[in-house]
């Protein structure tokens, strides 16, 4: 039997009915727990009004350093907050039309670390937030980083 943590965030279609797939390692877990997090609307969980970010209440806003400023805060408050054993070693938000460090391999429809606040309709982006992060779970730590198009 398979150890699982949790459950896969985002959903994917499927073809075989498996629409909710299962995190299979503790990294994973943490990655979609993150993602999850950031991709959340603040205000819309009943009993946690409180979790989740106001990203996509940036999708209009002017690209300026004010602007980016209140996205870093958001999201160090809310990952420190609720997602405790991560630790953002770094967080960098630009222009939609900079290009931030990305993977340079897969397209942005095959790598799990890319995501979208909006929709394929809104491109050019608003901003790009890379927020690379070690994971501390008391034996080891492990790194990764996540990339949010607003």
């Amino acid at each position: 039997m398979d150890t699982t943590y949790g459950i896969n965030f985002p959903f994917s279609d499927s073809t075989d009915g498996t629409y909710l797939k299962l995190t299979k390692t503790v990294e994973n877990e943490v990655r979609t727990n993150l993602i999850h997090y950031l991709l959340t609307k603040k205000g819309s969980r009943y009993f946690l009004p409180d979790f989740g970010t106001r990203l996509h209440e940036y999708i209009f806003d002017q690209n300026d350093v004010v602007t980016f400023s209140l996205i870093e805060e958001d999201i160090r408050d809310g990952v420190k907050k609720y997602i405790p054993n991560v630790d953002i070693t770094s967080l960098v938000i630009v222009p939609g039309n900079e290009d931030v460090d990305e993977p340079t391999s897969p397209s942005e429809d095959q790598d799990n670390r890319l995501y979208r606040v909006s929709d394929s309709s809104t491109k050019p982006y608003t901003a790009k937030v890379k927020l690379s992060f070690t994971v501390n779970n008391g034996g080891f730590t492990t790194s990764d980083f996540v990339i949010i198009n607003i």
